[in-house]
């Protein structure tokens, strides 16, 4: 029988990324809680793992919106209990020429996946901070660690990310909230990668190498392996990669 545990927010969680978490979670015997800004996306997943037995559930919720944050968050505290885990995987991976990088462009790939990481990142320190203890996640990618050509948006909104997960690290370490940031150096093994792949370079899916892709699941289990460590030896920032990629 699986140990019930306390509560897992996953916010941004979509059908990459937040669905391997959740079923991860879940199967780990968390109450799983999902917010994206259509739950509706999210019933397949939800539909799947409660015929295995998992307690899940889906909200509607934008990131961007503080009263939204602050509202999903105490509604789950109350019907639901204490949240224990909580990740924060919202992005939107813009890449366009400088020159046609207009103002609202950069501003919402900021306020997605920066601002929205630290209404998050806020709210959830404000729930475990009087219980003393709790995992706070954030997803990375190269570009919160590099700049690249035609990343301007979307890197200086990582690179912000970063900063705050860094901040609050140690600023909540000292007080038994784990905070960390999990840097995906990589293409990640999804529908959405695919495509781009297709569009791009006319490759298929069958045709990627084995292995040259991150799989979801891979990058649900090193969320699982840091928020299970001992406080003795926290990770705070984990970067995963394929052995063939170049970097």
């Amino acid at each position: 029988m699986v140990e019930r545990r306390g509560v897992a927010i996953l916010v941004g969680a979509g059908d990459a990324i937040g669905a391997a978490v959740a079923r991860r979670f879940a199967k780990g015997g968390y109450t799983v809680c999902i917010c994206r800004r259509d739950a509706s996306k999210s019933q397949g997943l939800v539909g799947e793992l409660r015929a295995a037995g998992h307690n899940i559930h889906a909200f509607s919720v934008d990131a961007r919106q503080e009263k939204e944050v602050q509202g999903i968050f105490a509604r789950i505290e109350k019907e639901f209990g204490p949240i224990e885990v909580c990740l924060f995987n919202a992005g939107s991976n813009v890449n366009k020429p400088l020159l046609e990088t207009t103002e609202k462009l950069f501003f919402k790939a900021w306020e997605l996946a920066c601002y929205g990481g630290f209404l998050v990142g806020r709210e959830a320190a404000r729930v475990m901070l009087p219980r003393g203890h709790g995992t706070i996640f954030f997803t990375g990618a190269t570009a919160s660690v590099r700049g690249g050509q035609g990343f301007a948006a979307f890197s200086s909104a990582k690179f912000g990310l970063r900063a705050v997960a860094q901040a609050m690290a140690r600023e909540l370490g000292p007080k038994n909230i784990h905070v960390v940031h999990l840097l995906i150096d990589a293409g990640v093994d999804s529908e959405a990668i695919h495509q781009r792949m297709k569009a791009a370079k006319g490759i298929e899916a069958s045709e990627i190498p084995p292995d040259s892709l991150t799989k979801t699941s891979s990058i649900a289990e090193a969320y699982w392996f840091t928020h299970r460590q001992s406080r003795d030896g926290w990770t705070h920032e984990l970067d995963l990669r394929p052995s063939m990629e170049k970097w």
